[in-house]
């Protein structure tokens, strides 16, 4: 018998504004209120305020609304900072007050452990550090608009627009020195419109920019790109294609964080905030406790930033990542740094392992570190790699929660939790979790 296809009908709802009393927030940072007993979430809202909204979502469960005005503020509510805020895509959430922002990713993390994980555990103290000027990457869209010239910033919130910017707040202030700079030298380009975004990077030798164009750049405009980075003192990186980078002035970029050399590629991940890195990182190694006698396992290695610490206090480090590029540079940083007592490899972590030549040794103690999507591939193999403690770092708690549950079926127990604000103003958060057999 056919079938024949039959459009949903849409929900009609009313876009009235309508007053919400707000009573609690998402673990996204979003306010939740009520109409007619639908969950009605709010962008921008906080706990315990009254606010006007306007319906722009109705699902049969559950309905999203933008804030059109705070009625009653909370006493947590505070000016944002940038004056960018209402309108750029980045960080959510300046107007929580700073402590309250900890306080809240706290709880998020306590919350979807005892859901999904079924353990209840009190957090060791947070690692936080300074609020602005953190960042050390960020990437900068370049548009050229016909009635208002060349454009460069960050996307607007839900859109494809650019938000123009000078300065950012959360960006290090070496960084947000060259913006200005480079627009003026942009702006005089034969062809702005080939252009596609700046990267800016800061490794310890200093700032590193890296110019994503879709055209050839004239020699005129890419003399002028060379005279400004010799002149300023910055690694000058150009991209052609998306995988292609050509370095035209400066030296290697490296980071050096708890007395290990790494070097990098701007197109490499690295943590965004390096003094929560370091931090981080030692933290790992107290948790972990890795003695001279270990064998330890780091999956999702990266470019070393847990490893090579790891096998400066342990007998042998195997590091594991998917992609060879970054294996291949691993390698290169463990052997600059004198260790000779740890191997890398690459390997699909979302597959079996069984067959693997590392898979097959016993390691008395694990690392993760994986990204959002969380270590849903290589979880359930853990219990028989033999470590009597599995060190879980995140950048997801709910793909932690998750996965949690996989390692407390494989006889782990959760002993200790804590958060980590890499992230400070959005509602993103790192999280650390010791399990121990």
């Amino acid at each position: 018998m056919a079938r024949f296809f039959k459009p949903t009908k849409k929900t009609s709802f009313s876009k009235k504004h309508q007053e919400v009393q707000i009573e609690r927030m998402d673990h996204h940072g979003a306010g939740i209120g009520y109409i007619n007993k639908k969950p009605v979430f709010v962008e921008g809202a906080l706990a315990n305020e009254k606010v006007l909204v306007q319906l722009t979502e109705s699902k049969a469960k559950f309905a999203k609304a933008n804030l059109i005005k705070v009625l009653t503020p909370s006493e947590q509510r505070v000016e944002p900072f940038c004056p960018h805020y209402y309108e750029c895509g980045g960080c959510n959430q300046q107007h929580l007050e700073r402590e309250e922002q900890i306080t809240h990713k706290e709880r998020v993390l306590s919350q979807l452990m005892t859901k999904f994980a079924g353990q209840t555990l009190a957090l060791s103290p947070s690692i936080t550090e300074e609020g602005l000027g953190y960042r050390r990457r960020a990437r900068l869209s370049i548009h050229v608009d016909k009635q208002r010239g060349l454009m460069m910033g960050f996307r607007r919130k839900q859109s494809n627009q650019i938000v123009d910017v000078d300065h950012c707040p959360v960006l290090d202030d070496k960084l947000n020195a060259l913006i200005p700079e480079l627009r003026k030298i942009f702006d005089g380009f034969k062809q702005p419109s080939i252009l596609g975004h700046l990267e800016l990077v800061l490794g310890d030798e200093g700032p590193i920019a890296v110019i994503r164009h879709t055209k050839a750049l004239s020699e005129k405009d890419q003399a002028r790109l060379i005279e400004f980075a010799e002149q300023v003192g910055i690694t000058l990186y150009l991209m052609p294609e998306a995988n292609q980078l050509d370095r035209k002035v400066g030296e290697q970029p490296y980071y050096a964080e708890v007395g290990f050399k790494l070097p990098f590629l701007p197109s490499h991940f690295i943590q965004v905030n390096q003094a929560i890195n370091a931090r981080m990182v030692t933290q790992a190694l107290e948790w972990l406790a890795p003695v001279e006698t270990d064998r330890v396992l780091d999956l999702f290695c990266g470019l070393g930033n847990f490893t090579l610490p790891l096998a400066s206090r342990s007998a042998h480090v195997v590091g594991v990542e998917g992609v060879q590029n970054m294996v291949d540079w691993a390698a290169d940083n463990a052997k600059l740094n004198g260790l000779s007592n740890v191997k890398f490899y690459q390997a699909n972590l979302e597959q079996d392992l069984s067959s693997m030549p590392w898979a097959s040794q016993q390691f008395d103690k694990i690392l993760l570190d994986p990204a959002r999507a969380g270590a849903s591939g290589v979880i359930d193999q853990v219990s028989a790699l033999g470590a009597t403690r599995v060190l879980y770092v995140s950048c997801n708690p709910a793909t932690l929660a998750r996965d949690s549950q996989s390692l407390l079926e494989q006889g782990y127990t959760l002993t200790r939790l804590g958060m980590m604000d890499m992230f400070p103003h959005t509602s993103h958060l790192e999280s650390m979790a010791l399990f121990e057999k």
